[in-house]
């Protein structure tokens, strides 16, 4: 069982920038796929970022490319997403989760991948 909990959302002016932060329980955060996603009212969960075992992938959805930077620290049990230059329509619920069944390199992009997920944390962004 993984223990995910989210931290950093916030109120935010448009171009400014906030870092998330998703702490994990467990021995074998190193061996997970992470991943971010974001829900705004009225639409779907939708892949932001991921990062693979070693960090040697991380994609990211074409919305956030430029902008945001995924990391993890896998001493520490935790992976960040930096988010730069935000804009209102970034306003959502971000979610980490945690994909413990992909290989190293491997990043999945459909929610229903991750068996693992955190409470969300809230990011608004005034325009």
């Amino acid at each position: 069982q993984v223990q995910l909990v989210e931290s950093g959302g916030g109120l935010v002016q448009a171009g400014g920038s906030l870092r998330l932060s998703c702490a994990a329980s467990g021995r074998t955060f190193r061996r997970y796929a992470m991943g971010w996603f974001r829900q705004a009212p009225g639409e779907a969960r939708k892949f932001v970022a991921g990062i693979s075992w070693s960090g040697g992938s991380t994609p990211y959805a074409d919305s956030v490319k430029g902008r945001f930077t995924i990391s993890r620290d896998n001493a520490k049990n935790t992976v960040y997403l930096q988010m730069n230059s935000l804009k209102f329509e970034d306003t959502a619920v971000y979610y980490c989760a945690a994909d413990a069944l992909a290989a190293d390199t491997v990043v999945r992009e459909l929610a229903g991948a991750y068996a693992y997920w955190g409470q969300g944390t809230q990011v608004t962004v005034s325009s």
